[in-house]
């Protein structure tokens, strides 16, 4: 590290678990982020602002008006711009020493098993069922751990999925592919600003710690965020044994 990541990353190298080593993996890390509104936002600044070093954000859609009442790393001026290089750019205006690349494409299978197997970590910040079963089944295939986050109206969900883990589930073992159930969507039920702020915060912050080494990272458990509330529970998962994703692939 040179002299100036040395300031801008003291409060970090401050904290007896990070320290310069751990400040140094994140340095070195890169993470790959599916989707650049709700969610993506704030794990793109944070991630971006506690300096892992790549970061590559995954968005086909482009900045709306109606985004801007939560999509913080968006803003008046880019309205009509691709999201992925909106989020870069806000990324870049915060740490212009974070090597981002904006891919402004739908994340299908084609394109999520060229880019996770780069990885160290995957956030899926994806707002439906088929790209986060896609991006399931990507981070299975290359073993690279998943921390997942989903928001609609005031309930949010987080789970971590690490495949290097042979008794953590993935995100199929909990929720299965062909699963039975009418999706909604921002567009129709709504959502609670803050709330995917909260979200999107601990999907960054259980990003950093399976990066940095560092503490616990909630693997094997779903945790529940009620924002009308604000009461958290929390469920355990079980590996599924006969999982249509994960389960020949354990060895």
């Amino acid at each position: 590290m040179n002299d100036d990541q040395l300031l801008r990353y003291s409060r970090h190298i401050l904290l007896d678990e990070i320290g310069i080593e751990g400040q140094q993996r994140l340095l070195d890390a890169h993470a790959l982020v599916i989707g650049a509104g709700g969610l993506g936002s704030p794990v793109a600044l944070y991630l971006g602002s506690a300096g892992v070093g790549r970061l590559t954000l995954v968005d086909d859609d482009r900045v709306d008006l109606t985004n801007l009442q939560r999509q913080i790393a968006h803003s008046t001026a880019r309205v009509g711009d691709p999201k992925a290089t909106s989020a870069a750019a806000a990324v870049a205006a915060l740490n212009p020493d974070v090597q981002v690349q904006a891919v402004a494409e739908r994340a299908d299978a084609a394109l999520l098993d060229v880019l996770v197997q780069h990885a160290d970590v995957v956030l899926d910040c994806s707002d439906n069922y088929a790209t986060r079963q896609a991006v399931n089944a990507a981070c299975v295939r290359h073993r690279v751990p998943l921390v997942s986050g989903a928001a609609i109206r005031f309930d949010g969900q987080l789970a971590v999925y690490d495949m290097r883990d042979p008794h953590c589930p993935c995100y199929a073992c909990v929720f299965p592919p062909d699963a039975q159930f009418d999706e909604v969507q921002c567009s129709t039920m709504g959502v609670f600003a803050p709330l995917v702020g909260l979200i999107g915060s601990m999907q960054a912050a259980e990003a950093l710690k399976l990066l940095a080494g560092i503490g616990e990272p909630i693997t094997g458990r779903l945790l529940m965020v009620d924002a009308c509330t604000m009461q958290c529970s929390e469920m355990r998962l079980a590996r599924q044994p006969a999982c249509s994703v994960c389960a020949a692939r354990r060895g």
